[in-house]
């Protein structure tokens, strides 16, 4: 519990922070008030509306996992599966690489042939938390970023390759910018989407658009904060603008992930926008990245995207395709419990004789410190 000295401590701290940040909030709000003028109102228009996500790693966990089990698995809205696969801390590179192509060393994943078109035989070539030495120690985070390869491999796959029924707008959970890339390799992945969106339009007709929601961003909180203060959405109807590059620089820790997004070494892909989906002035605003190549269609974009936004649920005003999907992806209770047993069991039969074991230590408390919170 705080003492009154401590308390007394925190607001003086907090006082010297704000002061601090009081220079970049007031040029936030000046960028936010020359905003107004630029906010374009949505209109709603039909269109098909898919999302492809990962199951998130931190609702990956059993009661009793002396193995670190992780799942990497990729759906869409439509609960279809694309990927999964289970992994372990120490799995070796050796043992990732071999996983995306088979024996005649064909792509086996999404994954695969996104390396396939990159021309590499190995994830150290394109993503930086790998090491082509397997004895040097590895990130704690790169099962985290496994994951992500896999959902933007899936993505590639999705626009290469997928047949539509009609035009479809796809949207990404996250940003379409992304620094776990070598240098150069991002750039050829946009180029690859693009390539993509293309085809589908010259050989089948079909007009896909890309889009990326950006939820949850501490950085974004300052924006909307500047956003708030000068009322540049209060509006009583869905609008839109552009977020201009001066505005990003003054919140983004990285520039590189804002400059050069045009560049082969870069790691932007998208063109970044604030957009309202709800009727009221004080509905949430949320950041929402347009694939560069289509920053032209914006406007029909968010179109689509406020059509999708009109059914949320349970999240109002935030797009129904990337909720379903996440509903889909999410493994809780039952699938919890399938995966828990078939640890153990693959534990017992391992272990042989000894394998009682592990239903004497599976029914323990697997973490006796937490009954100090009851």
């Amino acid at each position: 519990m705080l003492t009154p000295d401590s308390v007394g401590t925190l607001r003086v701290q907090l006082a010297q922070l704000l002061d601090q940040e009081r220079e970049s909030l007031e040029l936030l709000r000046r960028h936010a008030a020359a905003l107004r003028s630029s906010v374009q109102r949505i209109h709603p228009r039909p269109a098909t509306s898919v999302s492809v996500v990962g199951t998130d790693g931190g609702n990956n966990r059993v009661n009793y996992d002396p193995l670190s089990v992780d799942l990497v698995r990729i759906v869409d809205s439509s609960k279809n599966e694309y990927h999964l696969e289970a992994v372990t801390p120490n799995l070796s590179l050796k043992e990732l690489d071999a996983r995306q192509f088979d024996d005649t060393g064909a792509p086996r994943t999404a994954l695969g042939q996104l390396m396939q078109f990159m021309g590499v035989k190995s994830l150290s070539q394109i993503c930086q938390v790998f090491s082509s030495n397997d004895s040097q120690p590895r990130s704690a985070s790169w099962s985290g970023e496994y994951r992500g390869l896999h959902e933007w491999a899936v993505l590639f796959q999705f626009v290469r390759c997928k047949d539509f029924g009609t035009d479809t707008i796809i949207v990404r959970d996250g940003p379409f910018r992304e620094k776990m890339f070598r240098p150069g390799y991002f750039g050829r992945y946009r180029d690859g989407l693009n390539e993509g969106l293309e085809r589908q339009l010259k050989e089948k007709r079909r007009r896909l658009y890309l889009v990326g929601i950006l939820k949850r961003s501490k950085l974004f909180q300052k924006y909307r904060l500047a956003l708030a203060l000068e009322g540049t959405f209060h509006t009583r109807y869905p609008c839109f603008v552009r977020i201009p590059t001066e505005m990003m620089l003054e919140a983004f820790k990285y520039s590189e992930w804002i400059e050069n997004s045009q560049s082969a070494e870069g790691f932007v892909a998208g063109e970044l926008y604030a957009a309202k989906f709800g009727a009221q002035p004080y509905d949430p605003v949320w950041l929402v990245d347009v694939f560069a190549p289509q920053a032209s269609d914006a406007p029909r974009i968010m179109s689509y995207l406020l059509n999708d936004a009109l059914d949320g649920f349970p999240i109002p005003c935030y797009p129904a395709s990337l909720q379903r999907a996440h509903d889909a992806a999410a493994l809780v209770d039952f699938d919890m419990d399938i995966l828990e047993r078939l640890i153990n069991q693959t534990l017992r039969r391992t272990l042989g004789n000894k394998g009682e074991i592990i239903d004497k230590l599976a029914i323990q408390e697997s973490d006796p410190s937490a009954a100090r919170y009851g």
